[in-house]
């Protein structure tokens, strides 16, 4: 009876142990069509952006963006001005049709 109690769960786990095969990966996987995308808006990219709408302001000095959330299409830039070295204005720049636009132009020029 004792050997038969140490057999059984042998006899148990190789009844389990036949599964089935697996089926073959597909021989081609086709590729996904690549997207086109923006680069992530820069200090430089920023700087030449604010120039062209606002010329007659002081030069960009600093500048950091971000984007505004996890797949948003809206990125916001702190900026600073002229001599000043902080982060004291805010604008938004929006992906457009091959470039970034300021998503309100109107309001985009501090002085």
């Amino acid at each position: 009876m004792k050997n038969f109690a140490l057999l059984l769960p042998l006899a148990l786990l190789a009844a389990c142990g036949e599964e089935p095969a697996a089926e073959p990966a597909p021989a081609e996987v086709a590729a996904p069509e690549p997207i086109e995308t923006l680069p992530a808006p820069d200090q430089a990219l920023f700087t030449a952006k604010y120039a062209e709408a606002c010329p007659s302001e002081e030069a960009v000095n600093t500048a950091v963006c971000k984007r505004a959330g996890l797949g948003s299409e809206d990125v916001i830039c702190e900026f600073g001005l002229g001599d000043d070295e902080y982060l004291r204005n805010k604008a938004t720049l929006t992906a457009g049709e091959g470039e970034w636009t300021f998503a309100d132009p109107e309001n985009v020029c501090v002085g």
